[in-house]
């Protein structure tokens, strides 16, 4: 459900690679539940699908639904100390985390899998890499050190780009490691013609999550920026820098990552495509950046020819390229030197490690202990070779009913839409047909890709972690940037199939549901339908609504960005848009942090969508359907949305999500949206001035 933009896709997930869980419910009154006659013609019951031990029964739902959904479990799950946050997101992580264990570490598994055992293994043997220092990481580091003029600068930087760099997530710049020093380089969807890619030029070079670390002025980010510097100083002397050399080359990092970051536009302001739409010749990119030779880098990269580039923002270009222009050369070296180690952190002996957990972990989200190895190498797996270990764990956990269900359920989601679309008071009869006909052509992609991708190129031994890593990364690098100048292909998934996450893509039209978030509490095969459409329903309609929130809007049914609406219902639309971006912005979290309702603004709307449509679809399909466990359907749908969202976070957790995240706290994912909903004030009896029943409620769809 979180959207974010990249430089080679623009899309929307429910989570990216940082698994940020949304938000929790409360719960409910069982004296507010009301019996209703079941039918002689009702059909078997199902088993009950509400986790009746996570409620909080002493909690009124009408003034806290996320307190009477998840008080129950939130009041026996506390955060584990290898944990920043725990909630059902995590819950289901582990789950499938166990099952790629078993096949990681099964002697008997196929031929699909075995790169992925030995990338596992030489992940985990710790020995190994400890005894071997920084001896893998040499090469990588001498190419730094003979650096000797600003002429070189453009072969080093796509050297670490290619062979160290992590490309973005789907949702944005935040990766696990990766030395994208400077700025990023891939190819992206064209806006007047999304079948095609074109090259694109993004602003990247920063080690914190976001620009904001960077310019905040407040005693708390201050503070902050001083860690970040003693933890740069740590990191370069242990790579056999002294201490007045770390020092004095840590504050150099931070400087030149300040000028990076200030020229960036921030995190909201980022979500609009026509702010990053700046496409331009090659001649003009040069002309632009004078002191950085683009023919150098591009051909150091092997990237295609081409004569178009999108520079999605320029003033962090130009940016980039007076650093380039003006920073004393020992200070970029020291640059490149601290985002090749912070990159390489994991593969790296254990002192590496401790000293990055310290600071990005513990002092940036309040984790207390670090994870087990064995968790941190699946994760780096499925980033490195996601594919060939996410179809063993299809083979394992994804059947043939799982989709079928789901395809079932995006119909009948669809099928909810189009009326809402239809009973739409504010938008005009043309805009209408237009929004249907995008409804139309949205393309549903459940569970796994059609064709698996194909990893009998990259070399990967039981014995080199850190080589593993940078094969893997520049052959996926390779891959990404050879696609530029050609058609774009459809059957590529940015998420990998064990991943618990989905996303909608603006430029391919197309709703992802990967497998691994095709699984309880989301959804079961067997338990009572209301719960599973309140669960994986309404992510379903929140991805949809992603194609109609205000980024999707601006993108037409075959992805190229174009204006297909009326000018009336276009300011309509942004009216009651800017309603859930008030209301979003006056929550708060951590007792002193306000949620950003612009940054958060599309997922607000298709959580606030999604739910409805999940409801309709679901009323629309089962109609007669009995109380279960005391709860009517209406309500068994309305705590199967909220109690996925059960989570206790720490307070730095909140702060950095509130900063970084287009997604709101859990608990706003689940009052927010209900606490507009007069279906649900009616389903429990709540009364108008209760804190779930908004005066002025909000509703886009």
């Amino acid at each position: 459900m979180c959207r974010r933009n990249s430089p080679q896709a623009v899309g929307q997930s429910v989570i990216v690679r940082y698994i940020f869980a949304l938000g929790i419910a409360s719960t409910l009154a069982v004296g507010l539940l009301q019996a209703q006659t079941l039918r002689s013609s009702t059909p078997a019951l199902r088993p009950a699908g509400v986790e009746v031990a996570s409620l909080d029964r002493g909690a009124d739902p009408c003034n806290d639904f996320y307190q009477f959904a998840c008080g129950g479990w939130v009041a026996k799950n506390p955060v584990p100390a290898d944990r920043r946050s725990w909630g059902r997101f995590q819950e289901v992580q582990d789950r499938n985390f166990t099952i790629l264990r078993r096949i990681l570490e099964s002697p008997n598994a196929g031929r699909d899998v075995e790169k992925a055992q030995a990338y596992y293994a030489a992940c985990m043997d710790e020995q190994a890499i400890d005894a071997r220092g920084l001896a893998a990481l040499q090469p990588a580091l001498a190419r730094v050190a003979a650096l000797t003029s600003r002429e070189q600068i453009p072969e080093l930087v796509a050297h670490l780009h290619r062979a160290i760099g992590e490309p973005p997530a789907v949702g944005g710049p935040v990766r696990r490691g990766g030395a994208y020093v400077l700025f990023n380089f891939g190819p992206r969807p064209r806006f007047d013609n999304a079948t095609q890619l074109m090259a694109n030029v993004g602003p990247d070079g920063l080690a914190l999550p976001t620009r904001d670390y960077y310019v905040k002025t407040d005693d708390r980010s201050v503070k902050l920026r001083d860690e970040y510097r003693a933890h740069i100083a740590e990191m370069l002397r242990l790579s056999g820098e002294s201490d007045s050399q770390a020092t004095a080359h840590a504050a150099a990092v931070l400087t030149i990552e300040t000028r990076l970051a200030t020229a960036m536009l921030d995190v909201a302001a980022r979500r609009d495509p026509n702010a990053i739409k700046h496409p331009m010749t090659r001649d003009e990119l040069q002309t632009l950046t004078p002191a950085f030779s683009w023919s150098r880098y591009l051909a150091a990269i092997d990237a295609p020819a081409f004569d178009t580039v999108n520079v999605s923002e320029p003033n962090a270009t130009k940016a980039m390229n007076e650093i380039v222009a003006s920073t004393p050369l020992d200070d970029l070296k020291a640059y490149f030197r601290w985002h090749l180690v912070n990159g390489s952190t994991q593969m790296l002996p254990k002192r590496f490690a401790e000293a990055h957990f310290n600071f990005f972990s513990k002092t940036l989200t309040g984790q207390q202990a670090e994870a087990p190895r064995w968790r941190e190498c699946i994760t780096d797996t499925d980033q490195e070779l996601g594919e060939a270990l996410g179809k063993a764990f299809v083979d394992e956990a994804f059947g043939a009913r799982a989709k079928a269900d789901t395809m079932k359920m995006v119909r009948d989601i669809k099928n909810a839409m189009r009326a809402d679309i239809d009973a739409s008071p504010w938008m005009s009869a043309e805009t209408k047909v237009a929004a249907k006909a995008k409804l139309d052509a949205v393309v549903d992609r459940i569970g796994y890709p059609e064709k698996w991708r194909d990893y009998s190129s990259v070399r990967v031994t039981r014995d080199d972690a850190l080589g593993n890593r940078e094969r893997t990364t520049a052959f996926l690098n390779q891959r990404r940037i050879a696609q530029i100048g050609k058609a774009a292909d459809k059957n590529d998934w940015n998420m990998t199939p064990p991943t618990v996450n989905a996303y909608y893509s603006p430029p391919n039209n197309n709703i992802n549901f990967p497998a691994g978030i095709l699984q309880p509490p989301f959804y079961d095969p067997d338990r009572d339908a209301a719960v599973n459409y309140g669960g994986v329903g309404a992510v379903i309609g929140h991805e949809l609504t992603h194609g109609f929130d205000d980024q999707g809007r601006k993108y037409d049914g075959q992805g190229n960005l174009r204006d297909w609406w009326t000018a009336a219902d276009g300011k309509a639309f942004e009216e009651r848009a800017q309603c859930v971006a008030d209301q979003y912005s006056s929550y708060t979290v951590a007792g002193d942090t306000h949620i950003n309702g612009r940054l958060t603004l599309g997922e607000n709307t298709a959580d606030n969508g999604g739910l409805r449509l999940a409801l309709m679809a679901y009323l629309a399909t089962h109609a007669g359907a009995p109380v279960v466990d005391g709860f009517t359907p209406e309500q068994r749908v309305f705590l199967g949305w909220a109690q996925v969202w059960c989570e206790d976070a720490r307070p730095e957790a909140e702060r950095l999500k509130a900063t970084t995240n287009p997604h709101s706290s859990n608990r706003y994912r689940v009052n927010g949206p209900l606490s507009n909903m007069p279906e649900f004030a009616k389903a429990f009896s709540c009364k108008a001035g209760t804190p779930m029943v908004r005066e002025n409620a909000c509703r886009v769809w």
